[in-house]
């Protein structure tokens, strides 16, 4: 059993900042690769940005010099300090961790950027 367990979501102005957390907890041994998803109304799920446990990232173009992903010192959090954000980041935020087992998923936190 994996549980991932998101927190940090909210309402902000446009040009503010957030920051969200992933706590992995559970048969982690194999944990690697964690990142995080997003999914607007109507629009098909997306990947933000992830890490790998070497400490590699990968960043969509739309957020890449906005949003900063990093790992706890013990690798089971991960975190996404989201900057400058704007409407169009409104969407639910999924938390995803990669281990030998499959792929898990948090249950998603709301972010919603008014203008």
């Amino acid at each position: 059993q994996v549980q991932l367990v998101e927190s940090g979501g909210g309402l902000v102005q446009a040009g503010g900042s957030l920051r969200l957390s992933c706590l992995a907890s559970g048969t982690i041994f194999s944990l690697n690769t964690m990142g995080w998803y997003r999914q607007a109304p109507g629009k098909q799920r997306e990947l933000v940005a992830a890490i790998t446990l070497g400490g590699s990232t990968n960043y969509a173009d739309s957020v890449k010099g906005r949003f900063l992903i990093f790992r706890s010192s013990a690798k089971n959090t991960v975190y996404l300090q989201m900057n400058s954000l704007n409407p169009e980041d409104t969407a639910v935020y999924y938390c995803n961790a990669r281990l030998s087992l499959g792929d898990y998923w948090g249950q998603g936190t709301q972010v919603t950027v008014s203008s």
